[in-house]
């Protein structure tokens, strides 16, 4: 059901001030060995504010914005997380708690869309020194008023570990034959999760089915991306990568592989669109759960933090490729949000702000009075 009205019923008043006062943020970090597991104690106290925003999720956004497009009728994109409404030389971005596995919407997440956008939001501000993004402002914890850009048809997908299990994932090309990635030629007998002698690029293309791998040369040759754009971005992608990395490394994480978008602005300038370093787009680990040793020996697979649990569940109840999907349980639902909160803080080093984001204003309206302005 879409959130269209301010939240103002008592009981969830109430759960809201009972954390009031852990909502500021968390004060200068020092990161122990164990401050995820710390998080993850702490989040288990959220579950009540969960709870009471089931019923508050946002499914799918339902903006009329012509009167801010010339009265031009303003045609959505509606993505498998988040619609986009085009408006003259801006771009707005609604992040919906929409929730897909094999390709198919199979739930609402509460607050997932707004962990979603306010760790993107968190990461353009400390990588605009690195690379200029198309965020304008966020009016919403869902919304972002972005630059409209020409984006390039690739993915930038930057990896340090011989990990994943997609069709272009680069553990399942290398069990394949595969040896030269990224400009780079790995030797033989490597193990899944060995951590790889540098970042790599691994472009795909960029599509709504499915990605499928690129080479530089394929970019520049079939007019993806011109030499130049390509050599710039590509060299971009590694520097923001490894200022993630090392901002994760003192959160207790290992940011394992993630995906960028890059686009061309009117005056011709490469810049960072989308989404970045979000639960959706990176692989995280948790740190302390990787033993290299173990690695080596085949054995041991890291612990991470996504919804590969609830994709399990639904392959346990039937095949996802070929029959229904059946209603995922709410004890799992609640779980996977207080996961995505749980990210948030360990990403960011501050508290969700349940308060901003349970009570935020009405999204349309939100969105209006920042295109008036």
């Amino acid at each position: 059901m879409l959130e269209q009205s301010k939240v103002t019923f008592m009981g969830l008043v109430v759960a809201l001030l009972v954390t009031s006062s852990a909502s500021a943020k968390i004060e200068r970090l020092v990161v122990s060995e164990n401050y995820v597991q710390e998080r993850e104690r702490e989040t288990t106290e959220y579950v009540p504010q969960i709870e009471l925003a089931l019923q508050h999720t946002l499914e799918i956004s339902n903006l009329d914005l012509d009167r801010f497009n010339h009265n031009e009728h303003v045609q959505p994109y509606i993505g498998k997380v988040r619609d986009r409404y085009p408006v003259g030389d801006k771009m707005v971005l609604i992040t919906t708690d929409r929730l897909t596995a094999f390709d198919l919407p199979v739930a609402q997440i509460p607050l997932k869309g707004a962990v979603l956008n306010l760790i993107s939001e968190y990461w353009f501000k400390k990588t605009a020194h690195i690379m200029p993004n198309h965020i304008i402002s966020v009016p919403h914890p869902n919304v972002t008023i972005a630059k409209a850009v020409t984006p390039y048809k690739v993915e930038f997908v930057v990896r340090e570990y011989l990990t994943g299990s997609s069709g272009t994932s680069i553990w399942t090309l290398y069990k394949k034959g595969q040896r030269q990635f990224g400009g780079i030629v790995l030797p033989d007998h490597m193990q899944q999760h060995q951590k790889l002698p540098c970042p790599i690029i691994t472009p795909t293309t960029k599509s709504d089915a499915h990605d499928e791998p690129l080479t530089p040369q394929e970019i520049v040759t079939q007019g993806l991306m011109t030499q130049k754009q390509w050599d710039e971005c590509s060299a971009k992608a590694i520097e923001l990568f490894e200022h993630a990395r090392d901002v994760a490394a003192k959160r207790g994480l290992i940011l394992v592989d993630t995906k960028m978008e890059m686009g061309i602005d009117a005056q011709g300038n490469n810049i960072l669109i989308d989404e970045v370093f979000t639960p959706d787009s990176s692989r995280y680990w948790i740190a302390s759960s990787y033993d290299p040793e173990a690695v080596l020996k085949g054995k041991g697979s890291p612990k991470n933090i996504d919804k590969e649990f609830i994709r399990l569940w639904i392959s346990s109840q039937c095949d996802p490729y070929k029959d229904p999907i059946p209603k995922v349980p709410q004890d799992l639902i609640v779980e996977l949000s207080r996961r995505y909160v749980m990210l948030y803080e360990i990403i960011t080093g501050q508290k969700f702000p349940f308060e901003d984001v349970i009570g935020a204003k009405n999204l349309n309206e939100s969105v209006y009075e920042e295109l008036a302005l």
